[in-house]
């Protein structure tokens, strides 16, 4: 066991976060997102929300300053009557952790950088447009 890791951080997960470099990306996963089909590296995190995970993360995981937007969201599609409200959420705590800009992507677009992201978080939440992709910062 360590100290200072939020239980919701697997084993697994913990070594990801630790092997990827600056400028590397993870996805955290709402539980519609094809994962498995999108990602080289899997985690599953069932059972577990967008927002506690993304909230996990940040204690450990600096965000890019380099670049002008470190977080990717998942852009409602054109005519879809959704209104994302656990964006609001997202916010919050991306303000509280680790204050950043937010870049909104067009679906196809998410999909086509998440297949490019270090890994892939699975989780179980049931919110739509629930992804977030994180680029990693410095540790200084």
């Amino acid at each position: 066991m360590l100290k200072g890791i939020p239980d919701i951080i697997s084993p697994e997960l913990l070594k990801i976060l630790d092997e990827m470099g600056h400028g590397d990306e993870i996805v955290i996963a709402d539980g519609n997102f094809p994962t498995a089909s999108m990602g080289k590296r899997e985690v599953r995190a069932d059972g577990h929300g967008v927002p506690e995970m993304l909230d996990a993360i940040l204690q450990l995981f600096p965000l890019d300053t380099y670049v002008e937007a470190p977080v990717a969201l998942m852009e409602v599609v054109p005519g879809d009557p959704v209104v994302p409200v656990i964006w609001d959420e997202f916010k919050e705590i991306i303000e509280k952790r680790d204050p950043a800009k937010i870049e909104y992507m067009e679906r196809f677009s998410f999909y086509e950088r998440a297949k490019k992201a270090y890994a892939i978080i699975a989780t179980g939440e049931k919110a739509i447009y629930a992804n977030v992709l994180l680029k990693k910062g410095v540790v200084k």
